[in-house]
């Protein structure tokens, strides 16, 4: 009775070794796929410097963030590329022109929200894209800078 418990726990510990395995091998590819998008950055940097900012309070995001409505209707009138510069991150697992590929929203599609970017910069931190993270610090940094002016 003993070996049959003792090559059962043995069974059990190889497959939860699979399994973690499997699981952070799948976690790191996933992180590893999204990416800071340069053009979304230099496009919001021109906006804060050219005065494009809603210096809102921390957590205004979830009020002020587009709704998918307002997305698409941005989309069907500006096409992809103007909805990308709106992103600092691109998800490399999904195809050009789908929504899904573009990651961390900041702005409205007319203005950079402050309460967007400190969305982006905890939400990168979380999930450990330190690039992004580091981005959306950086302009938070010019909104301050250009607020001092």
């Amino acid at each position: 009775m003993n070996s049959i418990l003792r090559k059962l726990a043995f069974v059990s510990a190889i497959a939860v070794g699979v399994l973690l395995c499997a699981i952070s091998g799948v976690f790191a590819q996933s992180r590893g796929s999204i990416k800071l998008n340069e053009d979304a950055f230099a496009f919001a940097a021109r906006l804060i410097n050219d005065g494009h900012v809603i210096a809102d309070r921390k957590g205004a995001w979830s009020g002020d963030r587009p709704s998918a409505d307002q997305e698409n209707e941005f989309i069907r009138l500006h096409g992809f590329g103007e909805y990308a510069k709106w992103h600092l991150g691109i998800d490399e697992r999904y195809p050009e022109n789908t929504k899904r590929r573009y990651k961390f929203p900041y702005g409205d599609f007319k203005s950079v929200h402050r309460c967007g970017l400190l969305a982006v910069k905890a939400r990168a931190h979380q999930y450990g894209y330190i690039e992004i993270e580091n981005a959306a610090a950086d302009l938070k940094r010019a909104i301050i800078v250009k607020a001092t002016d």
